[in-house]
Parts: C-alpha cells; sequence; structure tokens
C-alpha cells in the first residue's frame, strides 16, 4: 500500500464533511481498512486489534488509531456523493493494479459472471425490506450486486440495493458500471463472456447484451416462456453429470436480436412429481464452450462431450461470484458488519471490496514462491498468511527499519522470498528468526 500510493488514491477522492477533532475522516476510514485486513469482523474489532497493537498502525503509517465509535460515526456521516468518490477511487485503484483491467483480450475471453447476494439486517436498516433471502423466511436485509472478473477472481464492481430488487432489474445497470471500470468498447465487449443465474434470464436483460456484443450464457427466468421451450424438444437424453437430469436442444426457439442456442434441462420433481425445468440461452461458439469450461479444444468431439462441456462452461460461475461471496463472507466478514445508514452500509462494502481484490494481489505474488499459498481461499490469507507472528522495528521517525518474522510459521519463508525478489533495494532489512 505504501509502495503504491493505494490509500494516497482515496484521500485525494474523499471528502467526508465531518468536523476533525484527531482523526481526519480518511484517517478513520483508513483505521478501519487495516481491522479487516488484520482479520476483524465487527467494526468494534477495531479497538482489539489495531488500537491495541502500536507496530500495525506504524506498519501502515498510522501513529495513533481512532477509537471504533467515532469510526462509526464517520460512516454515518457519509452520503451519497461520498459514496461516489470512494468508488470513483477504487476505479483508479483497481485499472492501475487489477488484472481483470490489463486481461489481453486478443487471446483469450474476458468472462465476468454477476449476481444478487443477500445482505441480512435489522428492521431499522435504511432500503431494508423483505425480500427473497434463501433459507431465511420472514427476514429484512439488503441486496449486494457484483461483478467479478472470474479468471482472476477480482471483483470489478459492486452496489448496495434495497431488499426487494431482483438481479431483472438491476442487471443493465451492473453490465454498465464493469464497462465503465473495465473501459470495454465495442471490440472487447465482442471478446467478452457474462455468465448469469436465472434471477436476470428476462428478454429484455437477455437482448441488453446481446445488442452491446456480448457472449453470454443465462437461464430463462419466465416459468411460463421456459414450459412453452421444453415442449419443443423432440429427443431427451441422460446428461451423465448429474444423476437423474436429462438434457435436449430446444425446437422452435425464441427469437431474440441475434441468434442463440437454447438447451433444455429437466430433473425430477421429487415431492410433487413430474419434472423441474431450465433453459439455458447462449450465443458461444464450440471453440469458445471448450475455452470457457477449461477444457482443450478438441479436432473432433461427439455431441455428448459438447454438452459436457456446455454444463461444465456454465456451472463454473459457481466457482466464480457464488465464491467470491462466500470468500468476502467468511474472509472479510462482509456480512458482520450493518449499518442502520444505507449510506454507510454502502461505504463498508466498498472497503471490503478493497480488501479482498489487495488480499487477492498478495496472494499472486505470494504464490509464485509458495504452490501452498496458491490454493487459499480469502479466509486462510487473512487468518493464516497475514498473521505470522513476528518483530518490527522503527527508527525514532516511525519509519520500519527491519521485520522479523517466526522462522517457524510454515508460510515465514513465502514472505521471505517475495520480499528478496520485490523489494530487494529496500533499506528495510528482512529476515527469519526466532520469536
Amino acid at each position: 500500500m505504501r509502495e503504491n500510493q493505494t490509500w494516497e488514491v482515496i484521500e485525494a477522492g474523499l471528502k467526508i464533511k465531518q468536523k476533525v477533532v484527531k482523526h481526519t475522516p480518511t484517517d478513520k476510514m483508513k483505521d478501519l481498512l487495516i481491522n479487516i485486513l488484520a482479520g476483524g469482523h465487527g467494526i468494534a474489532d477495531v479497538n482489539n486489534r489495531v488500537r491495541v497493537d502500536k507496530p500495525i498502525q506504524l506498519a501502515f503509517g498510522r501513529k495513533v488509531c481512532a477509537e471504533q465509535s467515532t469510526i462509526s460515526e464517520t460512516l454515518d456521516a457519509s452520503t451519497e456523493e461520498n459514496v461516489l468518490e470512494l468508488d470513483g477511487a477504487l476505479k483508479v485503484i483497481y485499472q492501475k493494479h487489477g488484472q481483470g483491467y490489463q486481461h489481453d483480450y486478443e487471446n483469450k475471453c474476458q468472462v465476468l459472471d454477476i449476481d444478487l447476494s443477500a445482505m441480512l439486517s435489522g428492521k431499522q436498516a435504511q432500503g431494508a425490506t423483505k425480500g427473497y433471502f434463501s433459507g431465511h423466511e420472514n427476514r429484512r436485509g439488503r441486496q449486494l450486486g457484483r461483478v467479478v472478473a472470474s479468471l482472476y477472481d477480482e471483483i470489478v464492481c459492486e452496489k448496495l440495493y434495497p431488499g426487494t430488487v431482483q438481479l431483472e432489474k438491476n442487471l443493465p445497470e451492473l453490465i454498465k458500471m464493469a464497462e465503465n471500470v473495465l473501459d470495454l468498447d465495442e471490440n472487447r465487449r465482442k471478446r467478452t463472456i457474462l455468465r448469469v443465474d436465472a434471477g436476470g434470464g428476462t428478454d429484455a436483460n437477455i437482448n441488453f447484451f446481446l445488442e452491446r456484443g456480448y457472449f453470454g450464457m443465462i437461464k430463462v427466468k419466465n416459468w411460463q416462456r421456459t414450459c412453452k421451450l421444453v415442449k419443443s424438444v423432440t429427443s431427451w437424453q441422460a446428461l451423465h453429470q448429474l444423476p437423474d437430469h436429462e438434457w435436449g436442444w430446444v425446437g422452435e426457439l425464441h427469437e431474440y436480436v441475434q441468434p442463440t442456442q437454447q438447451l433444455a434441462i429437466r430433473w425430477p420433481n421429487k415431492k410433487k412429481g413430474g419434472w423441474h425445468y431450465a433453459v439455458l440461452v447462449f450465443n458461444l461458439t464450440d471453440e469458445l464452450i471448450f475455452e470457457l469450461a477449461g477444457w482443450p479444444r478438441p479436432q473432433t468431439f461427439t455431441k455428448l462431450e459438447l454438452i459436457s462441456a456446455i454444463m461444465d462452461a456454465y456451472d463454473l460461475r459457481g466457482g466464480g461470484v457464488e465464491t467470491s461471496y462466500k470468500n468476502s463472507k467468511q474472509g472479510i466478514g462482509l456480512h458482520k458488519r450493518n449499518k442502520k445508514s444505507f449510506h454507510a452500509q454502502a461505504m463498508l462494502i466498498l472497503l471490503a471490496q478493497l480488501a479482498y481484490n489487495m488480499t487477492g494481489w498478495v496472494q499472486n505474488e505470494l504464490a509464485q514462491h509458495s504452490s501452498k499459498i496458491a490454493s487459499f481461499g480469502t479466509l486462510r490469507m487473512i487468518r493464516d498468511a497475514f498473521q505470522i507472528s513476528g518483530k518490527i522495528d522503527f527508527d525514532t521517525e516511525g519509519n520500519i527499519v527491519a521485520i522479523t518474522l517466526n522462522q517457524i510459521h510454515k508460510l515465514a519463508q513465502a514472505f521471505h522470498d517475495y520480499w528478496q525478489s520485490r523489494f530487494a533495494q529496500s533499506q528495510v532489512c528482512f529476515i527469519l528468526g526466532e520469536i
């Protein structure tokens, strides 16, 4: 952060109007970010994880940490304009460091997964309404829309919505937000694949991304449309990847603004009898299907191999956006920080987005020196890799002069090797020793 002046971008762009007594509003936001990276979930954890830890404050360029109640007050003072300011700063940071922004569109398609996730909250929270929250009946909350660059496990953009909002309403907005961050012009859109669950599969949304030149895979949302399409399937065959599931090509295709392929899937309704149905709409070439599925492109392939590749290509979205939500909640503690103010909650989400991407960028660097770290999720990065015991020595001006990590820790060597390759010319001495 200090080498790349990451926080300076936020300080320059974020202007929360609040009286300064001891700490500026951006200083308090920085303390909150440190808390997230240090494994703190609730805002109150600031007092026990950052405020009492002088070395971690100095390491991030802070001389003292704000009290958690004053940090909450700063969040409550945030406005819609401040949310846009922080979002704009994150765009600048992502375009400088994000792998998704540096993607080579000529050699491979970009893959963007889009979805909503429930953010449960109390009844008094602004924008908290009764909505669809799987597994939580009669609960109130908000919805978080997110776009993930799945090839790199990076959050491109996200936005907080009221609890009644469903993906069908905000999918175009999320796509346009991603276009803004990734600078997706016409040529880049033609080399970008969108994957979306049935929640966004309305005719208007499908036509929207087809008109803009994207490749896409999306399930049809309209149940009546699905029933009509599956009636035209003339032959059902077993789907080997999923027991009791069958597939068939739709015979009478629904017309969209661009040509598409439509694949029907059915599986038994064990409670009521009959079948459950779904229809997958896509416009990918066979070559892109195998590429998206992660299969080597065969010169010849059977019909069953193509169907298997189609299913794998779509199911991998679970390892993209769904896994990112899981990592944010388990590793970043996204669902543990709730504010009544809608804009305060939006600020928390954007800070968590920065922490998520920063953790991933550090992991990518460390993975070059440890294959074990390459397999870590966000939780293990923050819980294990970021919490190695050690000692930090400072000079009289608060500058780091030496870092000693506990050599017994299995991950300490990876940090040491990374430091030597990346910061060899640094004046800071980095060593492994006994603690």
